[in-house]
């Protein structure tokens, strides 16, 4: 099936970073990553909480939005887009549930989940840099991730506010932070290790 105008055109104008391009595209496929997920659930028998779910929808649309919509530029128009972002879905899909189902076996599903869902926690036990430090840090992330990470840590945003602030789903603020704060401790770590 050849690539309809409509999605033409919906690619054409997110790759200009078109203001609620974003949301027109979840809008219009949102429901067809969730049916990838349920499909990819049933097919390998795996139990995926709500929370789960949205989760790997979560991840879904960020690798669609990540490295500048690269997903999309890869895309050839060579089959209809539903088409094309069924095989991307179902991939990322089939990758995460991988995960989930060894981090469930190895027993640390739920550590890891608490850890996750309680950000706060996480920000209390790092240690405080100074502020220049972090601003040169933050330099070195992507500039979505760095508005993220300055958004939720320095200006006390919650996921939906920093979701409305940026034009991004809500629930793509999480897997955002998790990404950004995994560069900032391999710089920390690169620059503890590098001699003095």
């Amino acid at each position: 099936m050849p690539l309809r105008e409509i999605d033409r055109q919906l690619i054409d104008r997110c790759l200009a970073h078109e203001p609620g391009a974003w949301n027109d595209f979840v809008d219009r496929y949102l429901g067809l990553i969730y049916h990838v997920i349920q499909h990819v659930k049933h097919a390998r028998s795996v139990e995926l909480s709500e929370a789960d779910t949205e989760d790997i929808a979560a991840e879904i649309l960020l690798a669609i939005v990540d490295n500048d919509y690269a997903v999309l530029r890869r895309f050839k128009g060579n089959s209809s887009l539903p088409t094309y972002l069924t095989v991307v879905a179902r991939r990322i899909c089939v990758k995460e549930t991988i995960k989930r189902r060894r981090e469930a076996e190895l027993g640390h599903s739920t550590a890891h989940r608490a850890i996750v869902d309680d950000d706060s926690s996480e920000v209390q036990v790092e240690p405080i840099i100074a502020a220049e430090e972090v601003e040169r840090l933050l330099a070195e992330l992507p500039e979505r991730e760095a508005q993220v990470i300055r958004l939720y840590h320095l200006k006390f945003l919650n996921y939906r506010q920093i979701g409305k602030q940026l034009g991004l789903p809500e629930n793509s603020i999480g897997p955002i932070l998790t990404k950004a704060r995994q560069r900032l401790r391999r710089s920390v770590d690169q620059k503890s290790a590098a001699p003095g």
